[in-house]
């Protein structure tokens, strides 16, 4: 299960509406467990160039560097990214699970016509076939 305050997903939906039309990307932080709880998002800009950046987003090595020690700086988890999926479901596609790692949650917003709609949590299958589905609970509060 995944575990995160309303205003963090409220933060995430946001990013996914300024990045439309294109998809908007972050990363998750946070602390694991069987319930992760989310703790702290680091939206990104889009790397991916051109046209694809509305059915693609792209994260550089270099951010994915700093996710990793902004993580350990406030001494929590990189626990997965978050992107959306502009005018499509949240839905994970093909692409998205050949670029998936199993560890990770992948939280996708449907954005549709510049609007978020709703958001899904998805982890990949460990050989790699599929997702599954992981539940999101909204908490009043962080603690």
């Amino acid at each position: 299960m995944l575990l995160l305050a309303p205003e963090l997903l409220k933060a995430i939906q946001t990013h996914g509406e300024q990045a439309y039309p294109e998809e908007g990307a972050g990363f998750l932080l946070g602390e694991p467990g069987e319930n992760r709880r989310v703790v702290s998002i680091q939206p990104l800009s889009n790397a991916r160039e051109g046209a694809a950046r509305q059915t693609r987003y792209l994260i550089t090595p270099e951010e994915y560097l700093k996710a990793e020690q902004e993580a350990d700086r406030l001494k929590l988890t990189l626990l997965g990214v978050f992107h959306s999926h502009p005018d499509h479901p949240n839905l994970p596609s093909d692409y998205d699970r050949e670029w998936a790692q199993p560890y990770f949650s992948y939280m996708i917003t449907s954005v549709q016509k510049g609007k978020a709609l709703a958001s899904r949590s998805w982890r990949l299958m460990e050989d790699r076939t599929s997702f599954f589905e992981e539940p999101i609970q909204i908490e009043s509060t962080l603690n």
